[in-house]
């Protein structure tokens, strides 16, 4: 049922993905990127379900492009873009950056690695489940590709709405914004159990009312076990969880 209603709700977009010698070459600098000393047993274990190669090619990756990464946690992510872009592109690390700084100063190969969006606030409210966020400008106009990984759950919606905000502004005309995330059922209330999933549908609405065209999307994380019951951290369910992968472009309001 969850399958056949992401299938419908995507049924005519269609995706005309043409492999180009920058593609390749790309594809081969993130296998390499794996393979790399920055990451730990812990994160290398998790590529089997991520399946980072993948999707960095269901977005669009190429190794000279701008990249965002928004609220990058702890790097997993940030360890796979940085040696990607390290000679022909170039990569920022915005919201949320507290412990991917840390990182990049533990690390001269991530040295290059920018951080945007250095006066942002990302806070709880007392009582509040979610994320506030506020002064979310991350100071890039141009940028090729903005990407944000498992996050979108976390913000309230004004949180939301800050993010697909400062992704807009910092991405040039047709640049791509990749989110993925947790799938909640839809139309389903907040519940203990789902309070780190969130319903795609509502996502797409929410994205496309900041201007951006949904292009595409992936069933690269589709997981038929996962019955969308339990928090993603439980142990029937953590590194299996389903996920939605959508790709967007902005285009002239």
């Amino acid at each position: 049922m969850k399958k056949l209603l992401i299938a419908g709700l995507f049924a005519g977009l269609a995706c005309s993905a043409q492999a180009d010698n920058h593609e390749h070459s790309t594809a081969d600098l993130i296998k390499e990127a794996l393979k790399s000393d920055l990451r730990t047993e812990a994160e290398i274990k998790r590529d089997r379900n991520r399946r980072p190669v993948q999707t960095l090619e269901f977005f669009g990756l190429k190794h000279d492009m701008k990249v965002v990464e928004l609220v990058p946690g702890g790097g997993w992510y940030t360890k796979v873009l940085a040696p990607v872009l390290r000679d022909d592109g170039e990569l920022i690390v915005a919201l949320g950056t507290g412990r991917a700084e840390n990182i990049i100063k533990e690390n001269d190969a991530l040295s290059h690695v920018k951080v945007g969006a250095e006066a942002s606030n990302l806070y709880r409210k007392d009582g509040a489940r979610f994320y506030s966020l506020e002064n979310a400008n991350i100071g890039e106009k141009d940028a090729d590709m903005v990407l944000t990984f498992r996050n979108y759950h976390n913000f309230d919606k004004g949180g939301r709405m800050a993010m697909n905000e400062a992704a807009w502004d910092a991405l040039k005309m047709g640049g791509i914004y990749g989110v993925v995330d947790h799938t909640q059922r839809h139309m389903e209330g907040d519940n203990d159990e789902n309070r780190r999933r969130f319903d795609p549908v509502k996502a797409i609405l929410e994205i496309q009312s900041a201007g951006f065209e949904l292009v595409d999307y992936s069933d690269l994380h589709y997981r038929a076990d996962d019955e969308l019951e339990y928090e993603v951290g439980r142990k029937s369910v953590t590194g299996n969880t389903d996920r939605w992968t959508l790709k967007f472009k902005k285009v002239k309001k």
